[in-house]
């Protein structure tokens, strides 16, 4: 079984990414980073530097957990593409960062975090930064 985080480059990303790190470490288990921007857009905000990559790697290695960072682009919503994965490496649980909404927000916009705690067979780690 593996830990798996879905990540973009934000405060709640890194904080999702911090929690599932110290999760992979408690579990003795492999961590795997989902960096998934949409597909198509000619620049995305989601996708992760390789700076950032590189921090993350560091610090995964300096805790001793094996890190797979996948960079796969999605079409339709996130947290199809989390759940998928999350089957696909067998996840124990899969964590993911919350951001601040307001009401009229969450009315009009929806939330993948929402879709991801109401679907998923598997346990959900909710983290805010």
């Amino acid at each position: 079984m593996t830990v798996l985080v879905g990540y973009v480059p934000t405060p709640e990303g890194d904080a999702a990414f911090s929690a599932a790190l110290q999760e992979a470490r408690r579990r003795s288990e492999p961590l795997v980073v989902l960096n998934s921007p949409r597909g198509g857009a000619p620049v995305s905000v989601d996708a992760a530097p390789d700076d950032a990559v590189r921090r993350m790697s560091e610090r995964a290695e300096a805790d001793g957990v094996a890190l797979e960072l996948r960079r796969t682009t999605h079409s339709g919503e996130a947290a199809d593409e989390i759940l998928r994965v999350a089957r696909q490496v067998d996840a124990s649980v899969i964590v993911i960062g919350l951001r601040r909404r307001s009401p009229v927000g969450k009315l009009l916009m929806g939330s993948s975090a929402q879709r991801i705690l109401l679907d998923a067979d598997r346990p959900v780690l909710a983290v805010k930064p």
